[in-house]
């Protein structure tokens, strides 16, 4: 069973963690991150270590308690080293662009897809079929790689679509001929 929970966190030189009421805000070197925690879990900063208690052993509490620590974790990582997502097109013909504030697919349909840059968000585009998607913020950058890749996700017989860097598609193999 997972004791996520229960590990402490250690922050690292310039990370400062700071709560009012059930609000803890984080900042580090690349920005500042707030966000609501449970009031059931009591969270103690001491010493540059973080820790995390629950009142009871209930199912809900456990999955709580671990979510919590998790979550703030993702924070100080994110104020320290930030979080990067690459998306690459895969199809003839399928390229991408940023220009402005907006980022600009075409991915096979009739009129290109605009989508706007959110503002936590960092959009580069190195070349033609590969999108790199950074920020310090974990949650937002995989909501905002999940709506680029649902423009065209990758399908299983030609594999066309748009994917994530590493992402392995299954290939179905075609109907056969008589």
């Amino acid at each position: 069973m997972s004791r996520i929970g229960y590990k402490e966190i250690d922050l690292p030189q310039g990370v400062e963690v700071s709560q009012e009421g059930n609000v803890v805000t984080v900042k580090g070197p690349k920005g500042t991150l707030s966000r609501e925690i449970s009031p059931l879990i009591k969270m103690t900063v001491a010493d540059n270590v973080i820790k995390f208690d629950r009142d009871d052993d209930s199912n809900k509490m456990k999955m709580i308690h671990g979510t919590t620590r998790a979550n703030v974790n993702n924070m100080v990582e994110g104020v320290v080293d930030g979080y990067k997502k690459v998306l690459k097109l895969v199809g003839v013909g399928y390229r991408a662009q940023f220009k402005g504030n907006k980022l600009i697919l075409t991915v096979g349909y009739s009129n290109p897809v605009e989508m706007d840059k959110p503002e936590d968000i960092d959009i580069k585009v190195p070349d033609n079929t590969t999108i790199e998607l950074s920020s310090i913020n974990k949650e937002h950058l995989g909501d905002f790689a999940a709506q680029v890749r649902a423009v065209r996700s990758p399908e299983p017989y030609k594999g066309k679509g748009i994917r994530y860097e590493n992402e392995h598609i299954i290939r179905k193999e075609g109907k056969t001929g008589k």
